[in-house]
C-alpha cells in the first residue's frame, strides 16, 4: 500500500473511528482541525480508496465509506515495510534498536516478553 499526507491520515483515522462514514460526514469531523472543501475531501477519500485504504457501499445517492483493514493490520504492514527497508527484514534488529535507544519504558518491555512468552507456548 502506497504511504499516507497528513490529511489522508486524518481521514483514515476519523474512519477507523466511526466505522463508516460519508464525506460530509468526514468534512464537518475534520473541520476544526483540517477545514476542506466538499470536493476536497471527496478527492481525499476516492485517493485513499484507490491506495486501498478505504472500500465504499452506495446508500441512495450518498456514497459510504470505510476502512478496508483494521488499524493494526496497515501499521503491522507499515512495519513491516520499514524492517525491509532499514533493517534488512530483521525485526530483531528492529526490536535490539528500540530497546537500546530507550524507545520502550520498562513496563513495556515487560508487556512484551510476557506477549512472546505466551505466543511461545501456544505454539508448542
Amino acid at each position: 500500500m502506497k504511504g499516507l499526507g497528513e490529511i489522508e491520515q486524518a481521514v483514515l483515522e476519523r474512519l477507523w473511528l466511526s466505522g463508516a462514514s460519508t464525506a460530509e460526514d468526514c468534512r464537518e469531523a475534520l473541520a476544526t482541525t483540517h477545514p476542506m472543501k466538499d470536493s476536497t475531501i471527496r478527492t481525499v477519500l476516492r485517493r485513499l480508496e484507490e491506495k486501498g485504504y478505504l472500500t465504499h457501499e452506495v446508500r441512495g445517492r450518498t456514497y459510504v465509506y470505510r476502512p478496508a483493514e483494521a488499524r493494526l493490520s496497515v501499521a503491522a504492514r507499515a512495519v513491516k515495510q520499514l524492517v525491509d527497508r532499514f533493517c534488512g527484514g530483521s525485526v530483531e534488529q528492529l526490536l535490539a534498536g528500540m530497546v537500546e535507544n530507550e524507545v520502550l519504558d520498562s513496563e513495556e518491555l515487560e508487556r512484551l516478553a510476557r506477549r512472546i512468552a505466551r505466543r511461545k507456548e501456544q505454539r508448542r
